[in-house]
């Protein structure tokens, strides 16, 4: 390819708005051009990395017998309400009517489709385990898209579903897509990842892993543990809280605190730490019913596990409505109505001696006493894991750090083969629903990922297993016909050679080409000038370690064609 016929340009500044590096960088070296919030064309430098990262996916699908399919983008309403999910997913489904008034939906996942293909072609045990993929645009009306290909609303992504006549059977193929996603990672380039215990959210079922970039500039708070590999999404984290005041204090005390309600402001007022304080947090379910959740004043809900509890949505509750005086909403004494769901933190296990509300407009009580006073309570884990948590496992001090969701993969168990009435037939003639896998790999976000982890203050770092071009060709001072004649045969030869080369053609400066040669990453640069062609040899450097070596044009296309499978293969091994 010519870089002065290929389409897109470079940049010299950081566009607005773009803050994450994958962003800025794919943005300034013409890879990705936004069309609008979460929605980005991809440009042809961009479109050749995403089809190698496709063929690499691809390939360890299909060595899992894996049969590719494809799905539609459009569904009709009728197919999302067998499985219940037309109505359960809020705004991020993206609903409409087509011309005759029927209602329509863009697809953000495949579940329902991929029961209603099998369903009509896979009848008996004798068909299963099969898994079906696809590679697909799929649509999130995402509330708040950023960084670039990371958080969009339009994506491609490969999933992929498989079905099983028992939970065994289902262990054993999941574990086997576990291994090949690790493989693709690394095929890939990636390096820096883990693979964590996360939420199953709107996929439904009991296990879920997530494959996770490590990277500060990540979104998802990760919980690990160094002693002993303890690894978890903050939404399913569990922690070991620390004990706080141990001694039970004297009988309950009803204390004024006036204005006071916010922790701080209680504390402040009364001349205590937040670790002995109690707080409440109200929230009111899809059915209106209240949620008041206890936990120690040093801790954060974690929605997503009290939404388990409650097996329901959650937003927060407007607690005049209810009776309840914000601010100071305690554990003793709470009247609430007969349908509410109260739930108790395990921070609060050991706490004695404690403050919390007294339930009263101004008050607070103090001496509280879990022991004592909160008698047949059940405790629950609904609090985020915080840096001082112990690991679960071993005991030894959590740690917290971000990432980005780079994969992940479920077991659905039979959600939507019971709901969309799927059955096969067993041996002893017996009539079964199909126990269902569940595995995605967001194309575009893996993309950025590998910008994520591999660029640098200059620009773009491809891995040679998805570079667009394996070679950036730049010749200097093309206005010389000895240069000129020598480039242009030597990008012919290269490409009858089969190296994939990005030939700058263009009559810019030395410093512009060689800026632009950073900004877009390929793995090797040749550059040639007359300086280097009355020596007979080509300047070949490398982009990610900045070695340069001086090779004998004579010797360029074996050792280019070398460096580049050397480079390869030691990716794939």
């Amino acid at each position: 390819m010519k870089l002065s016929h290929l389409v897109g340009e470079r940049l010299k500044e950081t566009p607005s708005g773009a803050t994450l590096k994958s962003h800025i960088l794919m943005l300034r070296a013409g890879y990705i051009k936004q069309v609008s919030a979460g929605i980005f064309s991809m440009l042809p430098p961009a479109q050749r990395v995403s089809e190698k990262v496709q063929k690499i996916i691809r390939e360890e699908m299909d060595a899992l017998g894996g049969q590719e399919v494809l799905f539609p983008v459009v569904m009709p309403r009728e197919l999302w309400e067998l499985s219940g999910r037309y109505n359960s997913i809020q705004e991020e489904l993206l609903r409409f009517k087509d011309r005759t008034g029927h209602d329509m939906l863009l697809g953000m996942t495949h579940e329902e489709a991929a029961v209603h293909m099998v369903m009509n072609t896979v009848k008996s045990h004798e068909q299963l385990p099969c898994m079906i993929y696809q590679i697909q645009t799929k649509y999130r009306d995402e509330a708040r898209p950023r960084g670039g290909l990371i958080r969009v609303k339009e994506f491609l992504m490969k999933d992929a579903y498989s079905f099983h006549t028992s939970q065994e059977d289902l262990d054993v193929y999941y574990n086997k897509v576990f291994d090949a996603y690790n493989r693709i990672y690394k095929r890939i380039g990636l390096k820096n990842f883990i693979s964590v215990k996360s939420d199953n959210g709107i996929m439904g079922g009991k296990v879920a892993d997530e494959f996770m970039l490590v990277t500060d500039n990540g979104e998802d708070r990760l919980v690990l543990c160094d002693k002993c590999g303890y690894k978890a999404n903050m939404e399913v984290a569990s922690g070991v809280k620390t004990a706080s005041s141990t001694e039970i204090g004297g009988e309950i005390e009803e204390v004024f605190t006036g204005n006071a309600k916010t922790i701080d402001e209680v504390c402040h007022f009364l001349e205590i730490s937040p670790e002995n304080t109690v707080k409440a947090v109200c929230y009111v379910t899809d059915e209106d019913k209240l949620v008041v959740a206890f936990l120690r004043g040093t801790y954060d809900v974690n929605e997503k596990k009290l939404m388990k509890i409650c097996r329901s949505n959650i937003k927060p509750a407007d607690t005049d409505k209810f009776g309840l005086v914000a601010g100071n909403i305690g554990c003793v004494n709470l009247t609430v109505p007969e349908d509410a769901i109260v739930v108790y933190d395990t921070s609060i296990v050991n706490m004695e001696n404690f403050v919390t509300g007294a339930n009263k407009e101004d008050y607070h009580l103090k001496n509280v006493s879990a022991s004592r006073d909160l008698k047949d309570v059940v405790f629950n884990d609904i609090a985020l894991v915080q840096e001082g948590d112990c690991c679960v496992n071993c005991g030894e001090r959590l740690t917290l750090t971000r990432g980005i969701e780079i994969g992940n993969i479920f077991q659905l168990g039979t959600k939507y083969t019971k709901t969309m009435g799927m059955k096969v037939s067993m041996p002893d003639g017996s009539m079964m629903e199909p126990i269902m896998g569940c595995y995605g790999i967001g194309v575009g976000r893996a993309i950025a990922s590998i910008v994520e982890e591999k660029g640098d203050e200059k620009g773009i770092v491809w891995p040679m297993t998805v570079a667009p071009w394996h070679v950036h060709f730049c010749p200097l001072r093309l206005d010389d016909e000895n240069v000129s004649a020598v480039s242009d045969e030597l990008y012919k030869r290269m490409l009858d050679a089969g190296i994939e080369v990005l030939y700058d053609d263009r009559q810019v400066s030395a410093g512009v080409k060689l800026t632009d040669s950073e900004l877009m990453g390929m793995p090797i640069r040749v550059v040639i000038s007359p300086k280097t062609m009355a020596q007979g040899v080509a300047e070949v450097t490398m982009r990610e370690s900045g070695e340069t070596n001086f090779i004998p044009l004579s010797d360029l296309l074996s050792e280019l064609k070398a460096i580049i499978d050397d480079e390869i293969s030691e990716i794939e091994k």
